[in-house]
Formats: structure tokens, C-alpha cells, sequence
């Protein structure tokens, strides 16, 4: 079947769906299933912007909510992840992931589906390593702090994902794995993306965290966004026996959604012929949140997950065999995810803007039945009620630490002890969020939706590469070509050739060297976002 992969979408939701349809009518060619690797912006109205990471002058509606509301319909099933630009208090709503609307699919912070077939992981959220330990406390209204950590990558995530044995045909994460860009044309990159290089050549540029899933996962394809360009590479997997066959990962990073920029890539993935066309459960990872239900943490308290080091009690949470049977019973072995949306928030009406609409912490009724059909902990849920004891202090965390029983520790190190949201490279793509003194007062911030009719955009179109099955990438030590070159050796095809003309990068401030004007960028992965004023 053929898989369209979407980089950072920012809410430009009409624009990606334009595209395919363009390319429906122009090829031929008519994909299954639409990816989106995070940063997608489900935006229903304007308090969602409100939760959204970013300065007040780039809180724009644009056009999902037309999605939500009924207006229209995705005209092809499109699952997507978090970024760090998101409604985080409508996806919050889904941690075990859901429907934001008809035919549009949240995985959750992390989850496992099926489609004809095909194995679909992902994580959502970017990596800190001051939050990566921590439970998930946040809830709306959001401060200056909550409204960031409330995307970060937890370890509760990561240790349920690596609790499955069975393959991964896809995965998906926000940020890329740290170390990826060794397996690919690493001079192309930086040549394309300099300020890259102090990291690159550090080995500090992405996400530890997931770089251990693909080492453990080892899918058969990883997609990623985030760094707002377009790069390549093929890793080979050690094998752990002499028994186990050689795995590889074809890993691709796609651009922002803008016009002339290649944010969208076509690949064929061998599926089930027999499989229906419904997006349906996966019974081995139903199976893994039962058994770490009890793992479930919503305070600020941070703890390692179980290990096997003569602390815990158990540190084994992968499914066997007969709770993997038990799950298929209980659905009568029909994993067909209900299509159950429903509104849980007011529509954006663009005749009646509501610009003081605040946020409100939300029970999704797609939750609570996810939650009771399986016997899960409802996060929002226990959320509320630490809420109701009430701690005094207005945060939604409890008063009291909860008891760490044989399951987890509080005293342990961190497995990574490391971050790179000090780093002080500048991204020209990047909008500067300052953490410490913040961007406005999220009580009052304005916000400016756009146009009700977004511009045509059938006029030009260098976004689209079809890519085969056999997409492959050889090392950078072997590789000196430019990026066109890159991308036909991995057997793309581009369906509309770029602009002649490069546009140049507006900074925002420094010299020619890139040196910023301004203040030392301290969490550059988290600020990353689209510079709309490059695009016009």
C-alpha cells in the first residue's frame, strides 16, 4: 500500500490534503494512509492556542478546525504524533491516543495501531532530560513552565515501548534519534543546516531516548520532523545472535509544511491484502499498558522505570502469549478502534471570535471508555482528583508524594544525564522562546487567527517525492553527493522540480557568522518552529 509521510504540519491541514489531491490528479497516485510526525496543531478554538508553545504573534487557527467541527472531512485516515507546537491541552485530552476528528487519529504519548496490517508506533513530544523522569502532572490552564513540559518525552513512554517484542513495520518521533545523522549524508546535512555542526560533531543533536527505541524497536521504517529539513539514512542493526536475522531502519526526516518546501514523502510498505480498511488495536500493545497500569505516575516526583538491579520486585512488563489471547478475547477478536469522536470543546466560528476563551482541563469521553474497557487509569481522571485534595499551591500536582512501591525508585540516577537545551546554536527556522522570562502573560495573550479563506495553493508544488520500498541511503564516508543525489539514490522520484531561485534565510539578528543579537538560545530543540516571514 502506499504510505504518505508529512513533516511539521503546523495546522495546515488543507494545505497537505490539497497536495495529495494534486497529486491524485496529476500521478495517479492515490495514498492510503497519511503520517504526520508531530507539531500537527489541532487547533478547535482560541483557547487552544493559548496552550500552544509559542510566541503570540505565530498563534494562528488556521485550518483544522473546519476538520473538527464537520465542515470538512481528511480525505484520506491520517495518524500523526506530537511536537512541541501543540494544543496540548486538546491532545492531552487522548493520552492513550483517539480520534481529534473524523478520520484523523492521535496516537496518544505513545502508542502501537494496525492498518492492513501494518505495525504503526510512535512517541510524541521531544526530550528533556530535567522532565524525562517526572510523571505527567500537567494540566490546563498552563503556566510559563507547564505549558512547555507538558510536551516532553516521559520514561514511562520509552519503557512501555520497549516492553514489545513483536516487529515494527513504522515508527514515529518528533525529534530524531541522537546519532542518526552518522548514517547518512552528515556533510549534506550541515552544509544545508551549519549550525548543526557544534552538536553533530558533540553527538548532542536529538533525542537519546529515542535513539535507544530504535536500537531496541529496530522498525523497519522511522519518520521524524522537527529540524525542518529533509534528510536520509539507512542503519544497519547489530544482531544479538548468531540466530537472529540483520535488521536495518530506513529513516527519514521530512520538512515543515510550506509551499516549495518538501514536506511530503510516498512510500510503498508491504501490507495484508486480506486486512480490512479499518485502523484497528494492536493486542501486544493493549496488552503492555495492562501490565503497567501500576506504573501510572501523575505528580512532579521523578523515579527510573523498573530494572533488572536487585531493586525491583519485577522489571519484565513485555506480554505474553496468554495476556496477549486475553485482550483478543475480551474484543471477540474484532481490534476495529471504534469511531467514536466527539466534540469536547466549542468551535472556532470566525464571524464570532472569542479572543478571552480560556482553557479547561477536559475528560475526552473517548478516554473514559478506552480506560474502562481495558481496566487502565484514566490520567486525566486521577489528575482531577489530586486536584479536588488540592495541594493549596494551584499546580495540578498532589500534595503528597505518591509511595514508590517495588515497581519503581525515586532514588536512582537518571539514565541520561545529559541535555542539550543549553546548546547555543541558531537555527534561522527557529522561533526564540525564552524560558525564563517567557514570551507573554498566558492569561491575557491575544490571538490572531487567520484569514477564514487560506490562500490557493494549486498553483506550484515542489513538495511531493515518491519514494519505493526500496529506499536506501549509503553512509556519509561513502557519500559526497549533493541532496537531489542523495535522494535518488534512495529510488525517489520528485514530482515537481524546485524553484530555480534559493531563497535566502531571514535571521532573526546577528552577523554573517550567525552569531545571534540576542539572548543564548537555552531549549533550541523545544523553540523550533516555522519563520513564516522566509516563505513569503
Amino acid at each position: 500500500m502506499k504510505v504518505a509521510v508529512a513533516g511539521c504540519c503546523h495546522g495546515a491541514l488543507d494545505k497537505m490534503y490539497e497536495t495529495l489531491e494534486l497529486l491524485q490528479r496529476r500521478h495517479n497516485v492515490r495514498p492510503d494512509l497519511l503520517l504526520c510526525c508531530g507539531d500537527f496543531q489541532a487547533v478547535r478554538n482560541e483557547a487552544d492556542l493559548r496552550c500552544m508553545a509559542v510566541p503570540a504573534k505565530y498563534r494562528h487557527m488556521q485550518t483544522f478546525y473546519r476538520y473538527y467541527s464537520g465542515e470538512k472531512k481528511a480525505p484520506v485516515l491520517t495518524v500523526f504524533i506530537g511536537g512541541n507546537h501543540e494544543a496540548s491541552n486538546h491532545l492531552q485530552e487522548l493520552p492513550y491516543g483517539g480520534w481529534v476528528a473524523p478520520n484523523i487519529y492521535y496516537l496518544g504519548y505513545a502508542g502501537v495501531v494496525r492498518f492492513r496490517g501494518v505495525r504503526i508506533g510512535g512517541i510524541s513530544g521531544i526530550f528533556k532530560s530535567h522532565d524525562y523522569r517526572k510523571g505527567h502532572f500537567e494540566c490546563p490552564p498552563y503556566n510559563q513552565q507547564t505549558i512547555r513540559s507538558a510536551y516532553h518525552v516521559r520514561n514511562i513512554e520509552v519503557f512501555k515501548l520497549k516492553q514489545l517484542k513483536r516487529p515494527i513495520d513504522i515508527f514515529m518521533s518528533h525529534d530524531w534519534p541522537r546519532s542518526i545523522y552518522h548514517y547518512g549524508n552528515k556533510k549534506q546535512l550541515l552544509k544545508m543546516k551549519s549550525f548543526f555542526r557544534q552538536e553533530v560533531e558533540s553527538n548532542t543533536l536529538g533525542s537519546p531516548a529515542a535513539s535507544e527505541l530504535l536500537q531496541h524497536l529496530k522498525p523497519t521504517y522511522w519518520f521524524s520532523a522537527h529540524l525542518h529539513v529533509k534528510f536520509a539514512a539507512f542503519m544497519q542493526h547489530e544482531t544479538n545472535s548468531k540466530e537472529e536475522l540483520p535488521k536495518a531502519t530506513k529513516f527519514l526526516a521530512l520538512d515543515k509544511c510550506l509551499p516549495h518546501r518538501d514536506f511530503l514523502q510516498i512510500i510503498d510498505v508491504e501490507h495484508d491484502p486480506n486486512a480490512g480498511d479499518s485502523l484497528e488495536y494492536d493486542a501486544e500493545w493493549i496488552a503492555i499498558l495492562k501490565a503497567t497500569n501500576s506504573l501510572v505516575n501523575v505528580t512532579q516526583s521523578s523515579w527510573n522505570m523498573p530494572e533488572k538491579n536487585g531493586l525491583h520486585a519485577r522489571w519484565d512488563y513485555s506480554a505474553t502469549e496468554d495476556a496477549i489471547k486475553e485482550v483478543l478475547e475480551e474484543l471477540n477478536h474484532d481490534l476495529k478502534i471504534p469511531c467514536n469522536f466527539t466534540l469536547t470543546a466549542a468551535c472556532y466560528d470566525p464571524n464570532k471570535p472569542q479572543k478571552n476563551m480560556e482553557p479547561v482541563h477536559t475528560i475526552n469521553p473517548q478516554t473514559t471508555e478506552f480506560c474502562a474497557q481495558f481496566g487502565l487509569t484514566d490520567i486525566n481522571d486521577r489528575i482531577q482528583q489530586a486536584k479536588e485534595e488540592g495541594s493549596g499551591r494551584g499546580e495540578c500536582e498532589e500534595e503528597e508524594e505518591e509511595e514508590m512501591d517495588s515497581t519503581g525508585s525515586a532514588e536512582e540516577p537518571s539514565e541520561y544525564n545529559t541535555d542539550n537545551s543549553g546548546l547555543s546554536s541558531f537555527n534561522p527556522d527557529e522561533i526564540m522562546l525564552d524560558e525564563e522570562g517567557g514570551d507573554e502573560d498566558l492569561s491575557t495573550c491575544s490571538v490572531d487567527p487567520s484569514p477564514d479563506h487560506p490562500p490557493e495553493f494549486s498553483t506550484s508544488f515542489s513538495d511531493i517525492r515518491i519514494m519505493p520500498d526500496s529506499m536506501a541511503v549509503s553512509s556519509d564516508d561513502a557519500m559526497d553527493s549533493n541532496n537531489e543525489e542523495l535522494e535518488k539514490s534512495a529510488g525517489s522520484k520528485q514530482v515537481e522540480e524546485k524553484s530555480s531561485t534559493e531563497r535566502s534565510l531571514k535571521r532573526v539578528g546577528g552577523d554573517e557568522n550567525g552569531n545571534s543579537g540576542i539572548k543564548k538560545i537555552k531549549r533550541r530543540n523545544q523553540a523550533i518552529y516555522a519563520a513564516e516571514d522566509e516563505d513569503k
